[in-house]
């Protein structure tokens, strides 16, 4: 018997092997996506609302975004952000927050919270029927926010080990460096706080941070699912309208620096090196946005991209390399990132180079490119298929300011750039002698290596 599943295997294994060896069918293109229906409004204090009835299933997502986070912080005050939300997440006025937690539970759902660079969100998903309610819920985390003082030094403790993790992970202290460098005396450049600064922070600056930051007039609530539009539009009034307004949405201005600054952080006897290449790039309110997009996915954003095939697939000398665009309010920055055998660096620095000035070049074949759009055209369809993607692409135009033409017009603007566009774009603003370069590693390793690849780091 056993005899006989092993030459089944064997004969499943043979025709797998061969229908492997026929050319796979083409995929059909992707539709150009539509939109749902949206309600909006705003409230008399300034929040606003987005109302989207999408899909089948009897449930709702809705996030309250508040539109600030670490961006708002001093030079002082870092992470002071995450120390505020973490506090908020304890609960409320009314409900600690496993009450809370235990609330939505029953609801079907979840509520979550969480502070990030540009924004604060407050998020949850539940049946239909308990939309409602979950507004409320929001509505009571998001302005009734009690404040334990016996919970501070407890979640300070909390980060303090957070930070000394992350100070230990090389891929972080290139992060701190590579931003640091590239928006020098701003938010978006400072990474860590040290544990002196986390120290210093009370219930006082918790409170102070709170009050000066959050706000009807800098939140937007969006709720997507299947759901009561009605009852729902006027819990959210009901809900909010006591919210003082607040400040009014007011990003720092940011200029991203452009520099070939080579910097390098010492782990000696480290057997990879962590490499974080980069330069600023226009952001999503830029007519070449998308553009840059498709020719990142080419060179370095896909997991067929050219430099991931060369320094991954070709040469051996890393495991995940990739590459993305790193967008904020009306700033980017293109980067490549690569953990790198130690003994290879110079090697995979000069591959990474040879890539991006053949693409300045030679445009890449109709064929490559065709097949990168579809990959592009084909995520950005599946980012639409649930509540949560709909939430977050209309979160998205909104923190930069597009309109709805930039949804219901990305598939047809993939397919409408060219193998020359790609190449216009790489000349224009991957220009290598300009880029940002940080390695974490062995230093003596990584300095002879550098010194001996010298002029493909700064072509002249």
């Amino acid at each position: 018997m056993k005899k006989l599943h092993i030459v089944i295997l064997i004969i499943a294994f043979i025709g797998t092997a061969n229908a492997q060896k026929q050319k796979a069918p083409a995929g059909a293109t992707p539709k150009d996506f539509k939109l749902p229906a949206k309600k909006q409004g705003t409230l008399n204090n300034g929040l606003r609302y987005n109302l989207v009835q999408y899909g089948a299933i009897p449930k709702v997502n809705i996030n309250l975004i508040i539109k600030t986070g670490n961006v708002h912080e001093a030079a002082n005050q870092v992470w002071l952000a995450d120390l505020t939300v973490q506090l908020m997440e304890q609960g409320t006025a009314s409900m600690d927050f496993a009450t809370i937690s235990k609330k939505v539970a029953g609801m079907g759902g979840n509520i979550t919270l969480n502070a990030a660079m540009d924004q604060v969100t407050i998020s949850g998903s539940v049946l239909s029927e308990f939309a409602p309610q979950l507004v409320q819920v929001i509505a009571d985390i998001a302005m009734n926010p009690a404040f334990p003082e016996k919970e501070v030094e407890r979640l300070k403790a909390d980060l303090k080990r957070q930070l000394s993790v992350q100070r230990s992970v090389p891929q972080s202290l290139a992060q701190e460096k590579f931003f640091g460098t590239i928006y020098p005396n701003h938010p978006y450049g400072r990474y860590f706080p040290t544990e002196e600064m986390l120290s210093t922070y009370d219930l006082a600056a918790i409170k102070a941070f709170y009050d000066k930051n959050f706000g009807a007039k800098r939140s937007v609530i969006y709720i997507v699912g299947k759901f009561d539009e009605d009852s729902v539009a006027r819990t959210v009034d009901r809900s909010f309208n006591t919210w003082p307004a607040g400040p009014e949405i007011d990003y720092p201005a940011v200029t991203p620096l452009k520099s070939n600054k080579i910097s390098m952080i010492d782990r000696p006897g480290a057997p990879q090196s962590t490499i974080m290449l980069g330069i600023p790039v226009p952001d999503p309110s830029q007519a070449d946005y998308q553009a840059l997009q498709t020719t990142n996915s080419l060179l370095g954003g896909s997991f067929g991209s050219r430099i991931t095939s060369n320094i991954r697939e070709n040469k051996g000398y890393t495991y995940s390399p990739f590459s993305t665009i790193q967008s904020r309010h009306q700033a980017a920055v293109w980067y490549e990132q690569a953990d790198v055998t130690s003994e290879h660096t110079g090697a995979s620095l000069q591959e990474i180079s040879k890539e991006i000035k053949r693409l300045q070049t030679e445009p890449p074949s109709k064929e490559e490119l065709t097949g990168i759009q579809n990959y592009e055209a084909g995520i950005f369809v599946l980012q639409n298929s649930t509540p949560a993607g709909i939430i977050g692409q209309l979160n998205f135009i909104d923190q930069h300011g597009l309109d709805d033409s930039y949804l219901n017009n990305k598939v047809k603007n993939i397919y409408a750039i060219t193998p020359e566009k790609v190449s216009e774009v790489t000349r224009q603003y991957f220009k290598y002698e300009d880029m940002t370069l940080v390695m974490v590693g062995d230093k003596k390793l990584l300095e002879k290596q550098i010194k001996a690849t010298k002029e493909n780091l700064k072509a002249k």
